[in-house]
């Protein structure tokens, strides 16, 4: 069983009576082994399965623990266990609750928030320039995280006073927001977290014996209200204050810290072995982190008996040279390339190593570029997919003609307007079996504030669309009547028609995806992407490039397809393709991780680059609101993902910002430099 392999403070945290129990989990001290145990331990205490409920902060980690429990218990015993994200557990769980909703990446609402604030006039009431609908929409998003409690006008204008002006018209936008995400059933991150809590406290059916929570000390005050919300009688909170490194996306340091004031029963373990790191690597990280006020007593030591390199600093002349020397040395090292890990506090770092790597002929996986699923070729085949699970979805429709002439946002909205209507609320209805009575492209009046398109031209037939190489029987369909509906939009439509046809009788996964992939339409969306991609700056289009680039969004597409065989239905796979897609990444070679994306890994080599003051810490970043606790929580997480052999270097100059740097202050509390 797990628990026989557990060391005494591992065994001690797993079997803690039912409570309220944190334990503080540092980097590599097993905190993984110790949570399955607990799992185990609360199984073998006849806890229920379905009683039990794991929050991580990424899917594979709630994976990698059911799969371990599988070793000792009937797979459909472990099934029964609710474990994802707190997102990817809302959803479920208002799913089961029948409550119905539909999941928008943040780019797309960004869309939808930014329609309303350009309908807004607020030039009359300040010279001041208003912010963007995206940029108030990141600013909603992280008062959503970060305060409970607390009107949005007052916390805004505590924070942006020189935006204070304009602080109740954004209100006002952002209730019509809310309204619109109402109206199309929409929900991001935020608001599956919202609507769980809101579910609770009206007393939905949802009691579990116990909830362990991962990663603890990266929860947000949103998080933490809902863990509190499900009001259980005993928590199981796993994390360590020395890696707290969200706080700009709201994470707060003080839930973990007041645990034992919040709760006056609470308990608190520690787990003291480290059994990742050698003897040197440990004692740098912890001589500096101990610059940092202590949360909770810990004494951290080393369960490696090996003898390895002690940490190595390497000072270079100019910044280039430095990046030229790591990429050698990479290239000369024993250890294989997806063992070694370049950790870099500035993107402006990993862009000249990555060069320098390429130069000489080694590659690389960078996590931090765009996403395989922020890719427009993969999010098209997302939203043909969100239109199948959603027929209200106007995100999803608006979107699919990005790259069709003469159709704009306007006249999307307006298309997917008449189609919802002919269909009785349904799109694909709309498309197939349209109600030919009902009222569509009417005028409407018009209002500044709310009317986003009030004016309407004359309606025509479809018929002047004949001739294009659209079928007669869809040449009378109502929603061609539109006078804006360009002849290269006409034909997208029928595109669309056509497939929703095709997609009629289709229940296998795999095959509903093929089809889309091989459909006209998706094949002239693909050709507007390559086309898009391959124009010049003089506006001539590189022919042989784009023929590479088509042939790759197919390659990309059918990564998509091979993927889905791992989902039972369309419904589980569209829930992971917009829940975990920020976990997928492609590529092999040497890892270039930003030190947020290295949390939670482990590599034999790591580099930690740039290391001069000002860039690590980050002294821009500080400025708009981090902090130096933070900045030395970054570096001890950066160092330890270090097991075998880790490298500190920086450079005393760049000669391309004619800047001389000094070393970090973090070298100095290291003892590798003399201040």
């Amino acid at each position: 069983m797990p628990l026989s392999k557990l060391n005494s403070d591992q065994l001690k945290a797993a079997t803690a009576p039912f409570g309220n129990n944190l334990i503080i989990a540092s980097a590599g001290t097993g905190k993984t082994s110790t949570i399955v145990a607990r799992i185990a331990h609360l199984l073998n205490n006849a806890i229920r399965p379905n009683e039990i409920l794991l929050l991580t902060f990424t899917n594979k980690a709630a994976t990698e623990m059911k799969s371990r429990l599988e070793c000792y218990f009937d797979k459909n015993i472990i099934d029964e266990i609710t474990a994802g994200t707190f997102h990817s557990v809302s959803y479920s769980l208002l799913k089961k609750l029948d409550k119905k909703v539909a999941i928008k990446q943040p780019s797309e609402l960004k869309i939808l928030l930014k329609s309303l604030v350009e309908r807004r006039k607020f030039g009359h009431i300040s010279d001041v320039k208003p912010y963007s609908g995206a940029y108030l929409y990141d600013i909603y998003s992280f008062f959503q995280n970060k305060i409970v409690g607390e009107s949005f006008v007052d916390w805004f204008c505590r924070n942006y006073e020189d935006q204070a002006i304009f602080s109740e018209i954004y209100e006002d936008i952002l209730n019509e927001f809310e309204a619109q995400k109402s109206k199309f059933g929409y929900a991001d991150f935020n608001d599956l977290l919202i609507k769980m809590k809101h579910e609770l406290k009206k007393g939905a059916p949802l009691k579990f014996a116990e909830i362990l929570v991962d990663e603890y000390q990266d929860t947000n005050t949103l998080q933490g209200s809902l863990i509190d919300s499900f009001n259980t009688r005993s928590l199981f909170c796993v994390g360590d204050f020395d890696q707290s490194i969200y706080a700009f996306n709201g994470a707060n340091i003080e839930i973990i810290g007041t645990f034992k004031d919040r709760y006056k029963d609470a308990k608190i373990y520690a787990l003291n072995i480290n059994y990742r790191s050698t003897k040197g690597i440990l004692a740098l990280a912890n001589k500096v982190i101990q610059n940092n006020p202590r949360l909770y007593e810990k004494h951290l030591v080393v369960g490696r008996d090996e003898e390895f390199k002690n940490p190595k600093l390497l000072i270079f002349d100019e910044q280039f040279i430095q990046y030229q020397n790591i990429a050698q040395m990479i290239k000369n090292s024993n250890y294989s390339a997806k063992n070694i890990a370049v950790v870099f506090r500035n993107n402006s770092s990993a862009d000249g190593v990555e060069a320098c790597l390429r130069e000489i002929g080694v590659s690389s996986k960078r996590k931090g570029g765009i996403s395989f699923f922020e890719n427009k070729e993969i999010k098209t085949l997302i939203n043909f997919i969100g239109i199948l699970i959603n027929p209200k979805d106007i995100m999803a429709f608006m979107q699919l003609f990005e790259f069709t002439k003469g159709i704009g946002s306007a006249t999307s909205k307006e298309i997917y307007e008449a189609l919802s209507s002919l269909g009785d609320g349904n799109l694909i209805n709309g498309f197939l079996n349209p109600n030919r009575s009902a009222k569509i492209y009417t005028p409407k009046k018009k209002s500044y504030q709310l009317g986003l398109f009030d004016e309407f031209d004359n309606t025509l037939e479809g018929q002047r669309f004949s001739h294009l190489n659209i079928n007669s029987e869809f040449l009378t369909h109502p929603a061609l009547r539109y006078q804006k509906i360009s002849d290269d939009g006409a034909i997208m439509m029928f595109r669309i028609y056509t497939l929703f046809l095709n997609l009629k009788n289709l229940k296998d996964l795999n095959s509903i995806l093929r089809e889309i992939v091989n459909s006209p339409a998706y094949i002239s969306i693909a050709d507007g992407i390559a086309t898009k991609k391959a124009t010049m700056k003089n506006g001539k289009v590189n022919l042989e490039l784009k023929d590479n680039l088509f042939k790759k969004i197919f390659q990309k597409a059918e990564i998509l397809i091979n993927m889905s065989k791992n989902y039972k239905d369309i419904y589980t796979f569209y829930n992971f393709l917009t829940l975990g897609n920020s976990e997928m990444s492609e590529g092999k070679g040497v890892n270039l991780l930003s030190i947020h994306a290295s949390k939670g890994l482990e590599f034999d080599l790591v580099f930690v680059v740039d290391l001069a003051q000002n860039r690590f810490p980050n002294s821009k970043l500080m400025a708009m609101g981090g902090s130096i606790e933070e900045e030395r929580r970054l570096f001890y997480v950066a160092v330890t993902r270090a097991k075998d052999e880790l490298i500190l270097t920086y450079a005393k100059k760049d000669k391309i910002k004619k800047t001389s740097y000094e070393p970090s202050q973090f070298l100095i509390e290291a003892g590798l430099v003399r201040g």
